[in-house]
């Protein structure tokens, strides 16, 4: 049982880091792509803005948070189930909302707080349940205490 307790408390906090690396890159993306401005669908307009991309700090520092949202989703994902991981992870989709409003001043409608709303009651689902249930059913059959 203790064991138990300490994988999701484990598992929550990777989780945790894991969306903070994730939505905090991203927004530094955003960030960094709307200071290159709009990106023409031309060779010379692509070849332009891969020269603002490459020497954008802010999409280097975007790129970093998400090479660490790749490590601690790739860290948790060796002890938890992908099932757990992934509809935990998708928080950062609430948190990015709120941030897009914040942080980049977006607009946005009832129907995308609805759907975010839904969202979140979705990650509060999937949080109740067992991080790790693969090693639990192989277990079951042996004993009925996992």
């Amino acid at each position: 049982m203790a064991s138990e307790k300490r994988l999701r408390i484990k598992t929550l906090i990777m989780v945790l880091a894991m969306v903070v690396c994730a939505v905090v890159g991203d927004l530094m993306l955003k960030r960094g792509m709307s200071d290159a401005g709009v990106v023409q669908f031309t060779p010379h307009g692509l070849a332009h803005a891969l020269g603002l991309m490459l020497t954008s700090a802010m999409i280097w520092l975007g790129i970093c948070f998400l090479l660490g949202f790749m490590a601690t989703q790739m860290t948790v994902m060796s002890w938890a189930d992908y099932s757990y991981v992934m509809p935990a992870g998708a928080f950062g989709y609430a948190l990015q909302t709120f941030l897009a409003v914040v942080v980049l001043h977006e607009v946005v409608s009832t129907k995308r707080w609805i759907g975010v709303f839904l969202i979140c009651i979705g990650v509060v689902l999937v949080g109740q349940t067992k991080p790790r249930s693969t090693e639990c059913a192989v277990r079951e059959k042996a004993v009925a205490s996992c």
